[in-house]
């Protein structure tokens, strides 16, 4: 490309120090609240509008990237984005600080939840926030549309993406791989000045990969081997000496295979998850289960982080020997460390060659259809979870005219006025006067824990 020697000599006058970029990456961990939407939002928000240091086609390239992939997407295109600024260090740092946050949050929240778990003021607190997570997500994804949606053609893409997941349950991979196929027949194919486009990159990353050097098999095996053993030993040397039976290997081996297999993030695996965490382990109720899920999504971090309220559960019922919140907590450690690793695996395995691919034209119209099909799949998880806040009861209705297929619709008379305002007032508030999330996540949660107090809520 004609511009990568400007990029190479923009990068020289505007270094980014690991110190500076460690400060970000903390602020962004802090503030990753409302789930994938909401996080990429704040990553996009940050690395390319405020700081310019990600071009916004490098942005979304990562992104969809990611979205390919097992496991959270927004802590995969972390990882992503550290590696670009300082590789494996930068990768490492950005990943574990977007996790680590979350992780001690719900630990602490687990340990509460337990203890306290019919508090009414915990109660309180979590239908403020959860309303507040529900406008962020929508301001979110409305930033995300605007900016992705640019063509006719990529509009029927999302509005075909969020039917197949809304009404017909079209598993995520299958939408994903539907999508890129659609771009790929049918779509644009960009021009040379399209690829040239890359406002933002040359100020910032260290463009090693992108100006030059084809990525190596040996490094890639030597990936390979080191990741996969870091996330696997731990689980091999649990087997050999627990056994089997022992409920940390059973969280060990379930949660590994649960990593493999998360496409679409939390909600996508929700079910399946459910279904064995309750009926085939016991380690928790279906109702704890969601409170689980409540928590995750009024943390900060990766709303798949619910997995480790789940390992704390199992582990906290079937302590063996030790007090049961030691072996929660140890329940806790196992489950996300084997949730978590197997993302810097993903990341630093194929991200150089998905950066050598980057002027690949064809490649890129497959994945600018990825990206409209994930529009779609977050609006569709922003309904499923706007329905579950701002109606108390929903229904079950069969469709016999779409083969009999179920849907769940609100039940009119369950609507929750409270929630309903607390939302409007979070998005007036995001929207109108630019209120930051933090702020409007704590608002929201003393006006839940005040109505609370006088028995609304």
């Amino acid at each position: 490309m004609q511009g990568q020697p400007n990029e190479g000599q923009e990068a020289i006058k505007r270094n980014i120090q690991f110190a500076e970029a460690f400060i970000v990456w903390l602020k962004i961990s802090l503030l990753s609240f409302g789930g994938p939407a909401g996080q990429i939002a704040v990553m996009h928000r940050l690395l390319v509008d405020e700081l310019k240091w990600v071009s916004e086609k490098r942005f979304l390239h990562a992104l969809n990237f990611c979205m390919l992939l097992p496991g959270p997407e927004a802590q995969q295109l972390t990882i992503y984005l550290g590696w670009l600024l300082h590789r494996v260090r930068g990768g490492v740092v950005a990943g574990v600080l977007f996790v680590l946050p979350g992780a001690l949050t719900v630990l602490v929240l687990s340990m509460v939840y337990v203890t306290y778990q019919q508090a009414m003021a915990v109660n309180s607190i979590f239908f403020g926030v959860k309303a507040a997570v529900l406008a962020i997500v929508t301001t979110a994804l409305w930033r995300l549309a605007r900016k992705v949606l640019l063509k006719k053609f990529l509009i029927a893409i999302t509005l075909s993406a969020f039917l197949a997941s809304f009404v017909f349950a079209v598993p995520f991979p299958i939408v994903i791989v539907g999508a890129a196929l659609a771009a790929f027949f049918f779509g644009e194919v960009p021009t040379q000045t399209d690829g040239q486009d890359e406002e933002g990159d040359g100020r910032a990353i260290d463009s090693r990969i992108a100006a030059g050097g084809s990525p190596k098999p040996h490094r890639a095996l030597f990936v390979a081997v080191v990741c996969a053993c870091l996330w696997l030993a731990p689980v091999a040397m649990l087997y050999g000496w627990l056994g089997a039976s022992n409920v940390y290997v059973q969280e060990a081996m379930f949660f590994s295979q649960v990593a493999v297999v998360t496409f679409g993030g939390a909600y996508a695996v929700l079910s399946y998850m459910a279904q064995q965490t309750v009926g085939h382990f016991g380690w928790l109720s279906a109702g704890e289960m969601l409170d689980g899920l409540g928590m995750a999504e009024t943390t900060p971090g990766p709303l798949i982080m619910v997995t480790q309220f789940v390992g704390f559960m199992g582990a906290y019922r079937s302590p063996g020997v030790l007090d049961p919140m030691v072996a929660g907590c140890l329940g806790a450690l196992v489950t996300t460390w084997v949730t978590f690793a197997p993302c810097f695996l993903w990341i630093f395995l194929g991200a150089p060659y998905i950066e050598a691919l980057r002027g690949n034209r064809m490649l890129a119209v497959a994945l600018t259809g990825i990206t409209a099909a994930v529009v779609g799949v977050v609006l569709n998880l922003a309904i499923w979870f706007g329905l579950r806040v701002m109606f108390v009861d929903l229904a079950d209705v069969t469709l016999p005219s779409l083969g009999g297929i179920t849907l769940s619709v609100p039940v009119l008379s369950s609507f929750d006025p409270l929630a309903s305002t607390i939302i409007a007032g979070a998005l007036l508030a995001i929207t109108r006067f630019g209120v930051s999330m933090i702020k409007v996540l704590t608002v929201s949660a003393a006006t839940g824990l005040a109505l609370g107090s006088v028995g609304l809520v």
